[in-house]
């Protein structure tokens, strides 16, 4: 008997929790009908943004993108298979932003006159042209200028200098977005 009894208020303590969890969740009105509230949604998790990259069309942009400079071999302005592929990218970039126009500098390392090297740096500035205008860039976006050996990148008088300072930078003139 007391194992009938102790079932009976077993059952009535569970019935009773579950009786006051449905009387928190549901109100009554006045005219007598029950409406079930609701638990506002969790807010959601805050996120991090998403890491921005550089604005489309920026200086930036084009650095990170296509790469601003090609490097040349000792006394040539010949573009190499790396060049090449850089100026693709540059050209894609270019043909994606056609109201940026650029200036191509051409550079070179500090052996040779000065004389012979500004002729270097502008053959160098000019191949660099040649190419983005084969890949479909309009000529007239591209301004050349040859530094010689009067803006060297790294200093110093060694084969690795020198050949950081064999190059063709290309500079956004204007058009670029801030």
């Amino acid at each position: 008997m007391r194992f009938k009894i102790l079932t009976v208020v077993a059952a009535a303590a569970l019935l009773t929790a579950c009786a006051s969890d449905e009387e928190n969740s549901a109100q009554s009105t006045d005219q007598g009908q029950t409406q079930t509230a609701t638990a506002p949604a969790p807010a959601p998790a805050a996120t991090a943004p998403a890491p921005s990259g550089p604005k489309a069309g920026s200086v930036e942009d084009f650095v990170v993108t296509a790469g601003d400079r090609v490097y040349f071999e000792l006394d040539s302005s010949e573009i190499t298979g790396a060049a090449q592929t850089t100026l693709a990218r540059q050209a894609k970039w270019l043909n994606a932003f056609p109201g940026v126009v650029i200036r191509v500098e051409g550079h070179c390392d500090e052996r040779g006159t000065r004389e012979y090297n500004l002729a270097l740096g502008d053959r160098r500035a000019n191949s660099v042209k040649e190419f983005l205008m084969s890949q479909g860039v309009n000529g007239s976006r591209i301004e050349t200028i040859s530094y010689g050996k009067e803006r060297p990148a790294v200093a110093g008088s060694t084969e690795a200098a020198w050949s950081q300072n064999r190059r063709g930078v290309t500079t956004l003139a204007s058009g670029a977005a801030s």
